[in-house]
């Protein structure tokens, strides 16, 4: 690109001032009016029979508009195996929080205090909380394995991998299972010459969003249904509440609010609620859920166990890997197993290996999607293990890792060949930024350590338009069915300005509800500027040719010998032959104009995925008294093919770091053996706050992608996945014992230091 390239360059956000200045209005502050309010009441236990529901007294308090059960909403075809289709529980409860009656009022404290009066009678029974217990087949059953399902999701998040299924007969509930073998195991660990075994576990974790999980519905005169919420996924969202009202999905409008943080949380959950109440009361209903609601009863990352073995040669070459992995999926099926196998097998090459994955259901809210999900549990373990081996071989751990990585072409754990794409570039960029960095000194007694990892994503996949028009004023107007929760936009901004000849500031980009946009895919899986980004690209450059088109005809010359400069097109080597993209713009929007006005067409349809990788270096101080832990510095080093705004790539990596940091020292949505949550609201469940990080240096690397705009890849979900076993890493270097458990808390870190200290 030629210097003046607007790809490349650091601009500010397009939503950055509404934001900053407290602007922008989310779902819950919507007032509509006539505008009702829905509070719901939430199960008191995780598994009980519902033997009775008495409403009176709500439905007599004044105020109160509505009561109703998951009998009373009419849904189209009630299945308890789906959330979308049976938003409150019918006969049953399956989880400690478990929606079972909307109390629907004038106002929020009203529906408040009638919900308060609703009495539900249970007839508790046997809860399966442990997933390996819930795996035997005489555990509780949460629920008939019919119906359950979840792949939809996970492939829009691309975390879905077809893998083969398991031979083996199991429980009622292990509803999928997946299977990658290759080689012969037995001759891998008998090749090997240091074999290393381990178990670890990492927790059930909520997304950390600050805006709950908000919809509000209405429905006109005509009986079309219309949705305002908070939502990743526009399409989804439409098809997931008509499917679940049994209408036609012309029938009914989402629009996509801006978003308070998603992380891969916010798919459907309060909508087909939300537009059954509307339809029931004709009038429009807000559903806003409490911070406490949302802790009991939304889609939090799944917790899981890894049963990993692994043998080397002396000389650091890798033979055996044998895995057996739990995923807690709740009530719900849906948990990403086959992403956490696929990555754990194929970061390196091992030419023996056996993977099993289990995804349980247990007695707990359904899992959801969070930023990179599986990648991150199954990362930690695989890349605890590489460190293990790495000091029981005596090597360098960033030797080791370099001397096995996949390159481009090696075979992943499915056989197929691995994309383009950067993994040993970020190695071997970490290599040398470490050989800069000084080994942080001890002080006051800590025990310093460095410790290294690396995390990838294989990038998603979807099918995307965009629409590029011309306005009077000669300024292009962008318009995508994408949500931007990432600063996307931003970077549609710079693409479409690239392609079509324009300042970035004469674009807009416009997000459409589902009535008015181009489709796009959900807002998951770094996939937006992937393949939307594609799509705009190609709209503009569709734009900026009916452009020229017009233009020629003006300047009579042909389209090739035409440049724009300057907001004006003009011919090459001819200055003064010009005219104003104004002008171009108005003559094909003034009556009986003979130019058809500019509006540019662009879709993508990419098959192929472009991984995309991140190498990290994690400084860390331990105190051996407390077993506290301190971050003293973070690098991290980002495969990010092009990126199109740097500075907008390192707020992702930054963004990503810090829930890393989360997942390795704080965060647990912990149950008691009653199944009731330990943690519920933002008080005790704890997130990092800016005195528990620390300085986050990053280097860009950028591998261009072969299919992406300008080379542009994915670069949300990479720089979390490596983070947890980073800081698990540098706390083993610093305190000489491995902490196999997520979160590293200082708890459990001075309970494994006492029989090292003697």
């Amino acid at each position: 690109m030629s210097t003046g390239s607007i790809i490349g360059r650091s601009l500010p956000r397009v939503d950055g001032g509404e934001k900053v200045t407290g602007l922008t209005r989310f779902a819950a502050d919507l007032s509509l009016p006539g505008m009702l309010h829905a509070r719901l009441v939430l199960s008191p236990h995780p598994h009980a029979r519902i033997v009775s529901v008495d409403t009176g007294a709500a439905a007599a308090l004044p105020g109160v508009v509505g009561v109703f059960t998951g009998r009373d909403l009419g849904m189209a075809a009630p299945d308890p195996s789906s959330r979308n289709r049976s938003p409150l529980a019918i006969d049953r409860v399956v989880f400690t929080g478990h929606p079972v009656v909307a109390v629907v009022a004038e106002s929020t404290a009203i529906a408040e205090d009638a919900a308060d009066l609703v009495a539900v009678e249970y007839e508790t029974q046997p809860a399966a909380l442990d997933p390996r217990e819930a795996m035997s087949k005489d555990a509780p059953r949460v629920r008939a394995r019919e119906g359950a399902g979840g792949e939809e999701e996970l492939a829009m998040h691309g975390a879905a991998t077809g893998a083969q299924k398991l031979d083996e007969e199991v429980g009622p509930n292990v509803v999928t299972t997946q299977h990658f073998t290759r080689g012969d195991l037995a001759r891998g660990f008998a090749e090997a010459d240091v074999v290393v075994a381990r178990r670890y576990t990492t927790p059930m974790v909520h997304q950390g969003y600050l805006e709950p999980r908000a919809a509000v519905a209405a429905v006109d005169a005509l009986g079309t249904l219309t949705v305002w919420t908070t939502t990743q996924a526009l399409f989804f969202t439409r098809s997931e509440i008509a499917e679940a009202l049994g209408l036609p999905e012309h029938e009914v409008k989402v629009i996509a609010m801006p978003m308070g943080g998603g992380f891969g949380a916010k798919f459907v959950l309060l909508e087909p609620l939300a537009g059954a109440l509307a339809r029931k009361l004709r009038r429009p209903v807000s559903v806003v859920m409490t911070r406490r609601e949302d802790f009991l009863a939304t889609t939090p990352a799944p917790a899981a166990t890894f049963e990993l073995k692994m043998g080397a040669r002396r000389d650091g070459t890798l033979t055996a890997m044998d895995a057996r992995v739990i995923f807690d999926a709740g009530a719900y099926a849906g948990a990403p197993v086959g992403i956490a196998l696929l990555l754990m097998g194929s970061y390196y090459q091992v030419p023996h290996l056996d993977l099993r994955g289990y995804e349980v259901l247990t007695h707990k809210p359904g899992s959801g999607a969070y930023r990179a999900p599986g990648a991150v549990q199954g990362t930690f373990a695989v890349e605890s293990m590489i460190d293990e081996l790495a000091r029981s071989l005596g090597l360098d751990p960033l030797d080791l890792r370099l001397k096995n990585a996949s390159k481009p072409g090696d075979p992943m754990v499915t056989g197929q060949p691995w994309p383009k794409m950067g993994l040993r570039e970020c190695l071997e960029r970490l290599r040398q930024e470490r050989k800069n960095r000084a080994r942080p000194l001890p002080q006051n007694g800590a025990r310093v350590g460095i410790g290294v990892a690396v995390g990838g994503w294989m990038g998603g996949i979807e099918p995307a338009n965009a629409a590029c028009r011309m306005d009077r004023d000669g300024t292009v107007s962008v318009i995508v069915g994408s949500v931007d929760m990432s600063g996307t936009n931003t970077g549609f901004a710079q693409i479409a300005a690239e392609s079509f000849g324009v300042p970035a500031e004469d674009v807009r980009v416009v997000n459409g509800d589902s009535d008015t946009a181009p489709y796009a895919g959900a807002s998951g899986g770094s996939k937006i500027t992937y393949t939307v980004g594609l799509a705009v690209e190609r709209a503009a450059r569709d734009a900026r040719r009916q452009l020229l088109l017009i233009a020629a005809d003006k300047l009579e010359a042909a389209p090739d010998d035409l440049e724009i400069v300057d907001r004006a097109v003009r011919v090459r080597g001819y200055p003064t032959r010009t005219v104003t993209l104004a002008d171009l713009a108005k003559a094909a929007m003034q009556f009986g104009s003979k130019y058809e006005p500019i509006f540019g067409r662009g879709a993508s349809a990419t098959t192929a995925r472009s991984p995309a990788f991140a190498a990290h270096l994690t400084e860390v101080a331990v105190d051996p008294d407390t077993g506290g832990v301190e971050i003293l510095g973070h690098l991290a080093v980002q495969d990010v093919g092009r990126a199109i705004n740097p500075a907008a790539v390192e707020s992702q990596i930054h963004g990503g770091v810090v829930q890393g940091f989360g997942w390795a020292l704080l965060e647990r949505m912990a149950y008691d053996e009653h199944g009731q949550l330990l943690a519920a609201t933002l008080m005790d469940y704890a997130l990092p706050h800016s005195l528990q990080t620390s300085r986050i240096d990053t280097v860009l690397v950028e591998v261009p992608s072969e299919h992406g705009p300008f080379g542009a890849k994915g670069v949300g979900e990479p720089p979390v996945v490596g983070v947890p076993a980073a800081v698990a890493n540098a706390i083993a270097d610093a305190s000489g014992v491995r902490v196999c458990d997520l979160p590293v808390t200082a708890e459990t870190l001075r309970r494994a230091l006492a029989p090292a200290d003697g």
